[in-house]
Formats: C-alpha cells, sequence, structure tokens
C-alpha cells in the first residue's frame, strides 16, 4: 500500500510539472515570443504611448512582426519603446520606416504599428531607433470633436436669434410688400433699358469714328483728304496775299489823303479848284466812305477766319513764324 501511494504522488507530481511546462509553452506561443529563435531589438521614444503595455503586438505593414519588450519612463517628455522584431521581418524592414501607436479595431488592444515610405533605403540594423509619426488619438479626436459641438451649439443659438431678429424686423415686413417688389421689378427694367440704350449709343459712337478714320463722310474727308488740306493751306495763303496787298493800298491811300488835305488847307495847284465842285466832292467822300467799309469788312474777315477751328492752326504757324522772322532781322 505504501509503494502504490508513493507512486501516485510521483505520477501526480509529474502531471503537474507536464502540466506547467505546457501552460510556459502556451504562454510563449501566445504571446508571441520565439521560443526557438533569436529575436532583433528596435527601439522608438514617444511622448505619450497611450495605454501601450508590454506584450502588445507590433505590426509591420499589418503583418504581425513581434511584440513590446519593455516601456521604460526616461523623463516627463521622453518615454523608450524596445520592441522585439522577428528576424524575418526586420531584413524588410528600412531605415525611413515610421512607427506609431494605433488600435486593433476600433476599442482593442493597443499596438504598435511600423510603416515604410516611399522610396528605396538600406535595411534597419538590430538596436537602431524608428522615427515616431504623431497621429491624432482617440482622446484628442473626441476633445476636438467635443469642442466642435460646443461651438456648433454656439452658432445655431446665434443663428436662432438672427432668425428671430429678422422676422420681427421691418426689412422682412418690406420685402413682402408686393408694391414694394413691382417698384424694384419696374427700377431694374428702366435700368435694363437705359443699359442697352447706353450700348447701342456706344455702338453708334463707334461706327462714327470707325467711318471717320477711313474718310468717310464729311468729317473723314475733311481730316483725311490730303489734297484737300494742300488747296485749303494755297487758299491761305493767297488769303495772306491779298491781305498784305490791301495793307499796302490803305497805306497809299492814307497817303494820298494826307497829301490832299494838305493841298485842301493851303488852297494851292489844281486839287483846290477840283475840290471846290460840290458834286464831284459828294462822289469822292462816298467813294473813300466806301473803301474804309471795305477795307474794314476784310479785316474783320480775316480776324474771322483766325478764330475759326479749320484755320486757327495755320494762323498760329504763320504768327511764330513771324515773330521768329523778326527774331532773326
Amino acid at each position: 500500500m505504501k509503494t502504490t501511494a508513493t507512486n501516485n504522488i510521483r505520477l501526480g507530481l509529474f502531471v503537474l510539472l507536464g502540466l506547467a511546462l505546457l501552460v510556459t509553452a502556451l504562454f510563449f506561443i501566445s504571446s508571441s515570443s520565439s521560443f526557438f529563435s533569436s529575436d532583433a531589438q528596435l527601439k522608438a521614444r514617444f511622448s505619450n504611448v497611450n495605454g501601450l503595455q508590454e506584450g502588445n503586438n507590433v505590426l509591420f505593414s499589418g503583418i504581425n512582426a513581434g511584440t513590446v519588450k519593455s516601456i521604460v519612463l526616461l523623463n516627463q517628455h521622453s518615454i523608450e519603446v524596445t520592441l522585439l522584431i522577428k528576424q524575418d521581418v526586420l531584413i524588410h524592414i528600412p531605415k525611413n520606416a515610421l512607427v506609431s501607436i494605433g488600435t486593433e479595431g476600433l476599442m482593442g488592444n493597443k499596438v504598435v504599428n511600423i510603416i515604410p515610405l516611399a522610396g528605396t533605403f538600406p535595411g534597419i540594423n538590430d538596436g537602431d531607433y524608428l522615427a515616431v509619426e504623431k497621429k491624432t488619438d482617440i482622446d484628442e479626436m473626441l476633445a476636438t470633436l467635443s469642442k466642435t459641438n460646443n461651438n456648433i451649439a454656439a452658432i445655431s443659438e446665434a443663428l436662432k436669434g438672427t432668425a428671430l431678429r429678422i422676422n420681427n424686423s421691418a426689412v422682412l415686413k418690406l420685402l413682402e410688400n408686393k408694391g414694394v417688389a413691382e417698384n424694384i421689378e419696374l427700377s431694374i427694367q428702366n435700368i435694363n433699358t437705359t443699359t442697352a440704350q447706353a450700348q447701342e449709343f456706344v455702338t453708334q459712337l463707334n461706327s462714327i469714328i470707325t467711318d471717320t478714320k477711313n474718310g468717310k463722310g464729311a468729317a473723314g474727308l475733311l481730316l483725311s483728304d490730303k489734297d484737300f488740306a494742300a488747296n485749303l493751306q494755297q487758299t491761305m495763303a493767297n488769303i495772306k496775299t491779298a491781305s498784305e496787298n490791301a495793307n499796302t493800298i490803305t497805306r497809299e491811300m492814307n497817303n494820298f489823303v494826307a497829301t490832299l488835305n494838305i493841298a485842301i488847307v493851303n488852297g494851292n495847284g489844281p486839287v483846290n479848284s477840283l475840290l471846290n465842285d460840290s458834286t464831284l466832292t459828294v462822289k469822292l467822300n462816298k467813294t473813300l466812305d466806301n473803301l474804309e467799309k471795305g477795307t474794314d469788312n476784310f479785316n474783320q474777315d480775316m480776324e474771322a477766319l483766325k478764330h475759326n477751328f479749320l484755320l486757327k492752326g495755320y494762323f498760329k504757324k504763320l504768327e511764330k513764324q513771324k515773330k521768329k522772322d523778326t527774331a532773326e532781322d
């Protein structure tokens, strides 16, 4: 009996030891620890691990690449996380890969995600540090969403107050008045009509300008006909010559009249006898008066021509030339 009891005790201890070994093996397998091979270590430093724990999974491009070995608080701003990475995955991780902390599913456990960037870079080595990608966590998103909701509520309340004020304002009543609406519509129609008329006027004005530039019409002929300009210049030259001749005749007549007056006053020569004829005197006086009036009218015509818009430039040109000749003399 004693031997049987001893054997049972030994058998129980053996079974317990076997169960312990089985549980230990299952633990290592479930935690993705490479029991039969060595893992490489990669490190990263975060400012906030967002609840990450040792033993959480590490994913590379969505593939299970290892586990979190340790989390060490270096200071109040830096937390160092050591990752155990499988050797067969390590050879595919480039140096430019970024690491971030995410969540499995919507409300699952925290995981570490290793994401490769575009481009060709050499592979990372055991013990290297990974660059950290800053991502907004759920808490920050909820805080932002809460702030946004508060802003929307404030805006909604302000819009509500504005709508109530508009509903009770005189402007809305004015807009609801059919007479005001009809007057506004009529004003818009008048504006459209005026705009159309103005556009038509501008079109006609452009047509007139175009015809004038092309030498059409009296104005176009006047501005573009070179022969007309030459004839006008020759006419003005003739008028100038006639004016000079008239001035010469006037001076000679003045000299003659002065000599005649002297002869009359002195009573010498046949002039006195000739002037005693009353009929001849009347005729001569009329002749002199007509000559004086003609000279005065001619001078007035010349003055009017000087102010004519077609000939004004010519007379100014002659005056400048006369002043220039006087200065040269």
